[in-house]
């Protein structure tokens, strides 16, 4: 009982004392006062965006919300690179169970990890699967961080195609960090369907980089055994053109057989706690941002 009074109690901090449940959950990681006065690493700066610039602001709502998102990138002409998209309703009950395919994904619109992978429609447990997605519906993501840019998504529940690999399992995804409008890196993470995924870093021509903690255990034939996909130079274009209008985006995609794939924006990656990045990288990173 005290577990949930506690839960209950943070999410309501995130809804009168945003800033407070902030400084809380990061002195909490990472051991230190978090400052925001003014800040000055890459976690302390996406804080700031967090609470101020896109605490309020129309278009980082539309593009935080994976379905709303879709319209922003009709409207920038990158419509080529959405996913086929099977339906969009507001409840569990709407879902068209019978129409979908063999393999599809199922998401939450609203926050992030509201993913469900099916890969056999045969074996898939609908009523459990309708549980899991009722409590996605239930949830206000937002006030886990104090993520105030899911705060005012309309939520809804979205099926879409799964996409398919070389090797039978989910892609691996490319998270392209862009300042100003200017793509500067890619977070590869791999290995996803283990449970256990790993993040590595990566320039713009594919070199490596020791940006974060995983890529601290690889040796130099692991680095070496990394090859630059088809379609990865392709990501640099789009994502130029999808950040334009925000300070920092993060522009997730995946590469399908050397098509690339919108996976959606991202403005406030491991809401403003990402333990995974090394200390200089988060001083690097914090340099890059200029707020206004």
């Amino acid at each position: 009982m005290r577990k949930y009074i506690n839960k209950f109690i943070m999410n309501q901090l995130a809804t009168f004392a945003p800033t407070f449940k902030t400084r809380f959950i990061y002195e909490r990681a990472f051991g230190k006062r978090l400052n925001l006065n003014p800040p000055s690493t890459w976690n302390e700066k996406i804080n700031y965006l967090k609470l101020n610039d896109y605490s309020n602001n129309a278009l980082v709502t539309q593009c935080a919300d994976k379905y709303a998102v879709r319209e922003y990138l009709k409207a920038k002409g990158c419509e080529e690179i959405l996913n086929e998209l099977y339906f969009a309703c507001d409840s569990v009950h709407e879902i068209p169970w019978g129409s979908l395919p063999d393999k599809f994904v199922i998401k939450g619109n609203h926050g992030s990890g509201y993913n469900l992978i099916c890969q056999d429609k045969s074996s898939l447990d609908i009523v459990k699967t309708s549980k899991t997605i009722e409590n996605w519906m239930r949830e206000d993501y937002w006030k886990v961080y104090a993520e105030l840019n899911y705060k005012n998504i309309n939520k809804k529940i979205i099926g879409e195609k799964f996409i398919e690999s070389s090797n039978g399992v989910g892609p691996d995804d490319y998270k392209i960090y862009c300042f100003h409008g200017v793509p500067y890196c890619t977070l590869l993470c791999v290995g996803r369907e283990t449970g256990m995924p790993k993040y590595y870093f990566f320039d713009k021509d594919f070199k490596f980089l020791c940006y974060s903690q995983d890529c601290l255990a690889l040796s130099q034939e692991e680095i070496d055994a990394f090859v630059k996909p088809e379609g990865y130079d392709e990501l640099f274009e789009y994502a130029r053109i999808l950040s334009e209008p925000f300070e920092f985006v993060r522009v997730d995609f995946y590469i399908s057989n050397g098509k690339v794939i919108f996976g959606e924006l991202t403005f406030t990656p491991s809401a403003g706690i990402d333990t995974d990045i090394l200390e200089p990288t988060d001083i690097l990173l914090g340099k890059m941002l200029n707020l206004k």
